[in-house]
């Protein structure tokens, strides 16, 4: 069991954000001390939404009340910021943890836009998340587009998406989870999530379940099953199959309840056992991006938030 600091958006209805995480992280034994950048009715995806933002001198607030309490802290969990300011909080605090336990992890999910949605977080949000949160976490759990927004690289083969996960490692990061990937080498109706470090890169697919409009959160609950089972000392490999199986389970009951949102309650025995297992496949050792790559990499970072690469600008 460990303790792990979860700082995201938060919703009354739904599963999204802390919505999303604290319940899976919950399930898998951890204590989980939620901390919320906003404050929404609902899913703004659903259209009809109140609520607000908090001001980031709120979160930090916050957070600062738990200085006394970050030595028994395992992890930093950050998703949705809200603004720049915010992210500047959660970069102290992740510093904070990591004097209190240098054995803390920061596990940062750079939630900034989606493959057709496009930015969805103001410009200063994503320069924040590509100049200073990814160089300094030790896990990033970018989606395709976030993927590509930060390297500048465009991912149309499983090879694009390695190279592109070695380059972002090498600005900073130790582990990074590609947390879906629609590529064209591969079945139309299959979606992969891929995991990759030092070590080797792993692959987990799934079927591509046929959603209208796929429901939100799926990412922030993926991203803290993984790390759930990281801190429950698995290696990569076996935590995304766990983490990929366990959130199949919950999208396939949410695709037969014709429900709007993740069943994640109706669900909930499968994120602790999920009963179909996806087998992670372990690929050829995870490459190191060619000079020429790096160099790129580099550039885009240089360039605040990164950029589209040209074929999705």
């Amino acid at each position: 069991m460990a303790n792990i600091v979860s700082v995201q958006s938060h919703v009354a209805y739904g599963h999204v954000g802390n919505g999303a995480a604290v319940f899976p992280l919950q399930r898998l034994g951890h204590e989980v001390w939620p901390v919320h950048t906003v404050q929404f009715s609902n899913h703004t995806g659903h259209g009809a939404w109140t609520g607000r933002v908090f001001e980031a001198a709120h979160v930090r607030e916050v957070l600062a009340g738990l200085t006394g309490r970050l030595p028994c802290c395992s992890a930093i969990l950050s998703g949705y910021l809200g603004d720049a300011a915010t992210g500047a909080a959660v970069l102290d605090t992740a510093a904070a943890l990591r004097r209190a336990n240098p054995a803390a992890l920061w596990c940062c999910d750079p939630v900034m836009g989606d493959v057709g949605k496009g930015l969805f977080v103001r410009p200063e949000v994503a320069d924040f998340l590509a100049e200073r949160a990814v160089p300094a976490a030790d896990i990033v759990t970018p989606n395709q587009f976030e993927l590509e927004r930060l390297t500048c690289l465009t991912i149309a083969t499983l090879d694009d998406a390695l190279a592109a996960m070695a380059a972002l490692r090498t600005r900073g990061p130790r582990l990074v989870v590609l947390t879906s990937l629609r590529r064209g080498d591969a079945p139309a109706d299959v979606i992969e999530t891929v995991v990759a470090d030092s070590d080797g890169a792993w692959r987990v697919a799934t079927p591509l379940l046929p959603f209208a409009q796929p429901p939100g959160g799926a990412g922030d609950a993926l991203t803290a099953l993984f790390l759930g089972r990281l801190l429950l000392g698995l290696g990569p490999g076996e935590a995304l199959s766990l983490a990929v199986s366990a959130l199949f389970a919950v999208l396939d009951a949410t695709y037969a309840s014709g429900a709007d949102e993740l069943q994640l309650i109706a669900a909930q025995e499968a994120l602790v056992r999920p009963q179909r297992l996806f087998a992670a496949e372990k690929l050829a050792s995870s490459p190191s991006p060619a000079c020429g790559i790096v160099a790129k990499v580099r550039t885009c970072f240089e360039t605040a938030g990164g950029k589209p690469p040209a074929s999705s600008a």
